[in-house]
C-alpha cells in the first residue's frame, strides 16, 4: 500500500496546488520577499522598516557635514498560521465512491486552506487608520467618488504610485463593474468589463474581488459626544478622552477608527472603563500629526462596515515554510510550493486500519508591514 500512496502523492499534491493558485487572492497581491527568511530555524521574521530621511543643502568647507543617524524599526512577521485540512477513505468506501472523489475532495480541502488563508491575512486590516466611503453603505453605486477618496488617502500617507491592488467584497466588486465611469472605459479599447466581466486595472489600481473580505463591528461605546480631556501635543500617541453623554461601561477595541483634527487613527491597544465621564486614555496609531486643544471633538467610525481595501503591495508580507518529506512506514509526505501564490503545500498520506487519510496543511505568517501603504473602502 505504501507504494501506491507514493505514486498518488505528486498528482494530488499537483492539483492542490492549482487549486490554490485559482482561490487564495491575498498571498499573490502581497509581499513575498520573506520567503526565504521564513525557511530558516526559528518562528519569526524580522521585517525591516526603512527610517525617514531629511535632506540637506551642501555648503563647500574644509570640514566635512556631521553624519545623520537613522532609526530603522522592524516588524514581527509570526510563522503562526498552521492548519490542515484531512478527509479518509476505508477500503470499502475506495471501492464503492464515484470516479473522480478522491479529486473533488481534495479541492474541498485546498478551498478550506484558502478561505483560511485568505481570512488570516485579511484580518490585518485592523491596523489600519485610515477609511474612505461611508460605514454600511457599498460603495461604487452611482460613481467612483470614493475611489478617488481612496487615492487621495494613499497619495497623502506617502504610499508609491505603482503595485497598488483594491480587494473588494462582491456586491462593491459588482457596484465597481457597473458603474458607467468603469463600464466606459471601453470606448479607450478596454472591453474586459463587459466582456468578461473583470475590472482589471483602472485609475491606478489592480481590482479583485474577494468573498473573504471581512466585516467589522466597532466598539460598542463609540457614541455621539467624544472628546479630548485636556491637550494633546504633536507626537503624542496617547490621549484621554471623555464622553459627556454616557455613562455607560466604554468599549473600545483595536482597530476601532476616529478622525481628530482632520486626522484619522486607529485604536492599538483595546478599553474598558467604568465610567467614561471619568476619561478613558486610549491609544493609537499614527502618533498626532497637529496640537489638538482641549475639548476637541473626535469623530469616529461607530457603525459596522465590510473592510474592502486599497494598498500598495508593501502594505502586508507573506511568508510560507516548507515543511519536512518524510517517505515509508506507510506514509507518504511531499511538500511543493505554489511559485504563483507563495503557499508551500504540504500533502500527507497515511494507512490506518483499513483506511487511507488524506491531509493538506500549511505554515505561514502575515503582517501589516507599513500602515501608511494602506487604507479601508468601507461598505
Amino acid at each position: 500500500m505504501a507504494n501506491t500512496i507514493t505514486n498518488v502523492t505528486p498528482q494530488l499534491l499537483a492539483q492542490g496546488l492549482l487549486a490554490l493558485r485559482q482561490q487564495a487572492i491575498m498571498p499573490r497581491l502581497v509581499n513575498r520577499n520573506y520567503d526565504s527568511l521564513a525557511a530558516e530555524r526559528g518562528n519569526v521574521v524580522n521585517v525591516p522598516v526603512p527610517s525617514a530621511i531629511t535632506a540637506r543643502s551642501i555648503t563647500a568647507a574644509v570640514a566635512i557635514n556631521s553624519n545623520v543617524d537613522s532609526s530603522p524599526t522592524s516588524v514581527a512577521l509570526t510563522l503562526d498560521w498552521w492548519y490542515e485540512a484531512p478527509f479518509h477513505l476505508s477500503d470499502s468506501d475506495a471501492k464503492s465512491v464515484i470516479a473522480g472523489f478522491i479529486p473533488m475532495q481534495a479541492s474541498e480541502a485546498i478551498k478550506a486552506l484558502a478561505n483560511g488563508i485568505d481570512d488570516y491575512i485579511l484580518g490585518k486590516h485592523t491596523g489600519i487608520f485610515s477609511a474612505a466611503g461611508v460605514a454600511s453603505t457599498t460603495p461604487f453605486a452611482t460613481n467612483l467618488g470614493v475611489a478617488a477618496s481612496a487615492r487621495i488617502l494613499l497619495n497623502t500617507q506617502l504610499a508609491p504610485m505603482g503595485d497598488r491592488r483594491g480587494v473588494l467584497d462582491p456586491s462593491a466588486e459588482g457596484n465597481l463593474l457597473t458603474v458607467a465611469d468603469v463600464l466606459n472605459f471601453d470606448k479607450r479599447g478596454d472591453q474586459g468589463g463587459i466582456i468578461n466581466g473583470s475590472i482589471g486595472r483602472k485609475l491606478g489600481v489592480d481590482w479583485y474581488m474577494d468573498q473573504n473580505v471581512p466585516s467589522y463591528t466597532p466598539g460598542t461605546s463609540w457614541l455621539t459626544g467624544w472628546a479630548v480631556a485636556g491637550t494633546g501635543t504633536i507626537g503624542a500617541s496617547t490621549l484621554t478622552v471623555v464622553n459627556a453623554t454616557v455613562t455607560v461601561m466604554a468599549q473600545i477595541k483595536v482597530g476601532d477608527i476616529f478622525s481628530l483634527a482632520g486626522q484619522q487613527y486607529a485604536i492599538t491597544t483595546a478599553h474598558t472603563t467604568a465610567s467614561v465621564t471619568d476619561g478613558a486614555a486610549i491609544v493609537f496609531y499614527p502618533a498626532l500629526k497637529k496640537a489638538v486643544a482641549s475639548d476637541a471633538a473626535i469623530t469616529v467610525v461607530a457603525t459596522a462596515y465590510t473592510a474592502n481595501l486599497e494598498f500598495h503591495r508593501d502594505a502586508f508580507a507573506w511568508a510560507s515554510r516548507p515543511l519536512a518529506d518524510i517517505q515509508g512506514l506507510g506514509h507518504a509526505i511531499q511538500s511543493q510550493v505554489d511559485p504563483i501564490s507563495g503557499i508551500a503545500l504540504r500533502l500527507e498520506l497515511s494507512r490506518q486500519y483499513k483506511q487511507t487519510t488524506f491531509s493538506y496543511d500549511v505554515l505561514g505568517g502575515a503582517a501589516l508591514i507599513r500602515k501608511e501603504l494602506a487604507t479601508k473602502i468601507l461598505g
